[in-house]
């Protein structure tokens, strides 16, 4: 039943007549309910856990918060539910700062705090959270948020603080004290928390590793369901349908929405709508990422033929972007600038248009800093982007760190070059307009160059179209 609807069942006042209620939903509860709803439950002993994989790294990265903030009160709140509709709310999701530093992840509660409260010899570190509304109290069965009646058991305090390696405390005893850093709120805080996660741990890379290998198996499903998809009039919403069932089987869910861009829609760089047509004789390029518990997502994109093979033109779009992307993968070098990674791309996407006419100056002039550009029509978006916690991961890092950053072991980020001819554009020949094609993969530095985690998924044309055929036979 939905959130409204079980609302409707539960008011905890006898006493109080309908009409008085702050709404006109909700019913009284009958006395005989309110003296037995709280007895005759077997006992459920608990057992407290083993400290989880993760929580010895999250206690590496809040040592080095404590570092950066000698002193400080440093407060780290994993946010709160967020209203969808009426009395509907979205899934909860941490912020991602906050999971890394505590090591929660798909199961974190909200409104829970990360305290760091400074002392002589560093900070004592506190998880406040709301306590389990459990058979004891009231809220089990009155509070739809927390009651463990409605939303299943919930973990105590000292069940978190086993499972996370951390003190735990109530969340009414959480004071606010002035002058103390909160994370959104004070921008160095927030800057340090985002540039910590540039450089992966042993976990955070295996993470990655499983939300590649899950997603890998989430593309296969797609073209098993490819005939299906061609046969609904929504077919992209097929091919969004199909993934969000193994990301949610195998994982936490998607980690940003499934872009499923059937023709013409390919060339809209984040098209999820994904309520149009699959066509045989189209390309559909389908960028997807399965998030794990952790939370640590993938970010993958394949352009796939919806019959099963490229057409000339097609292939020759495709091969070009692969071309683009290799040259990327072979730029990506420990003590390289980030941004020389897309120059590299960059560089091929320059060449090849040029070479096809469609450029109104030389490939030297398009690249040049000041005053060309003019490829970029036909790939607006950067080559890469880091990658973990979050898509987008790092996103508030000094540009420094980022864009003009320098590659280092154990950073993971995107490559995916693309080029994209829009339906009326009129600078291209016909045939080439509609065509869209990106080839996503995910990177991570090692001391001995780049490993593409998604290699295992084809890229060539070739393996592709043969790859189509193999799961669809």
């Amino acid at each position: 039943m939905s959130t409204a609807e079980r609302d409707t069942i539960a008011e905890p006042t006898a006493e109080v007549p309908v009409e008085n209620s702050n709404t006109n939903r909700k019913q009284p509860l009958p006395q005989g309910f309110l003296d037995t709803i709280s007895t005759g439950w077997a006992e459920r002993p608990e057992s407290l856990p083993a400290p989880r994989e993760q929580a010895a790294y999250a206690a590496v990265r809040r040592a080095a918060v404590s570092a950066a903030f000698p002193g400080k009160r440093v407060v780290i709140p994993a946010g709160s539910l967020k209203q969808r509709s009426n009395d509907t709310d979205y899934v909860f999701r941490a912020h991602s700062a906050f999971a890394h530093l505590t090591g929660w992840g798909a199961d974190s509660q909200p409104d829970s705090v990360l305290v760091f409260a400074p002392t002589e010899a560093g900070h004592d570190i506190t998880l406040y959270f709301r306590e389990r509304a459990d058979r004891t109290t009231t809220e089990f069965f009155a509070d739809a948020a927390i009651g463990e009646f409605w939303i299943g058991p919930r973990p105590s305090l000292d069940g978190v603080a086993a499972d996370l390696d951390i003190a735990t405390a109530p969340l009414h005893e959480l004071d606010i004290v002035d002058g103390e850093l909160i994370l959104e709120d004070d921008e160095t805080l927030t800057r340090f928390v985002s540039e910590l996660r540039l450089v992966k741990d042993e976990y955070e890379i295996g993470e990655m590793r499983r939300a590649v290998e899950i997603t890998g198996d989430g593309f296969e499903d797609i073209i098993r369901e490819l005939p299906a998809a061609t046969a609904h009039a929504r077919g992209e919403r097929v091919v969004e349908g199909v993934f969000h069932r193994r990301a949610r089987e195998d994982g936490n869910g998607e980690g940003y929405d499934t872009i499923a861009a059937s023709g013409p829609h390919a060339c809209y760089l984040h098209w999820t709508r994904n309520d149009g047509a699959v066509v045989p004789g189209d390309l559909i390029l389908v960028d997807a990422g399965v998030e794990a518990d952790s939370l640590y997502t993938a970010d993958i994109t394949r352009t796939l033929p919806v019959s099963g093979t490229f057409t000339e033109v097609q292939r020759r779009v495709y091969d070009t972007v692969l071309e683009a992307a290799e040259a990327a993968f072979a730029a990506a070098r420990v003590g390289v600038r980030f941004r020389d990674v897309h120059a590299a791309a960059m560089k091929v996407i320059a060449e090849r248009t040029a070479e096809w006419g469609v450029l109104p100056v030389t490939p030297e002039e398009a690249l040049d800093a000041d005053k060309g550009g003019q490829h970029r029509r036909y790939m607006v978006h950067g080559t890469s982007h880091h990658l973990g916690i979050d898509v987008h991961d790092c996103a508030q890092a000094r540009r420094e760190m980022y864009y003009d950053g320098i590659l280092a072991p154990g950073m993971v980020f995107t490559i995916e070059p693309g080029l994209y001819f829009q339906i009326d554009d009129l600078t291209v020949p016909a045939e080439l307009r509609g065509i869209g094609v990106r080839i996503e993969d995910d990177i991570l530095m090692t001391e001995d160059g780049p490993v593409n985690l998604s290699a295992h998924i084809p890229r060539t044309a070739d393996d592709v179209e043969a790859w189509i055929a193999r799961l669809q036979s």
